[in-house]
């Protein structure tokens, strides 16, 4: 079992920067790969950030590369996605997941945390 508490979201302005943090508890944390989704209204959930249980590896979708950083410390059970230069097209209300490496979908959810990004 595995649970996910996301933490950070807020209001922010356009250029300001945020860092968002998911702990987990239950299962290893160390055993899961994690990842950032986003979703805004009316549109599909996309997968933002991933990393592998080491922390050595990492995804981003192309519009978030450069400005996004995903992050996990293990000891603590808590992935991390610092957040920069943002832009009003970032406004998503962002989940944290979590998924064993041989299963290609993701299992676990946290609850949200919204980030919004004025003009």
């Amino acid at each position: 079992q595995v649970q996910l508490v996301e933490s950070g979201g807020g209001l922010v302005q356009a250029g300001d920067s945020l860092r968002l943090s998911c702990v987990s508890s239950g299962r290893p944390f160390s055993s899961c790969i994690m990842g950032w989704f986003r979703q805004a209204p009316g549109k599909e959930r996309e997968l933002v950030a991933s990393v592998l249980p080491s922390g050595v590896d990492s995804y981003y979708v192309d519009s978030v590369k450069g400005r996004f950083t995903i992050s996990r410390d293990n000891a603590k059970n808590t992935v991390y996605l610092q957040m920069n230069s943002l832009k009003p097209e970032d406004t998503a209300v962002y989940y944290c997941a979590a998924r064993l490496i041989v299963v290609k979908d993701y299992h676990y959810w946290g609850q949200g945390t919204q980030v919004t990004v004025s003009s």
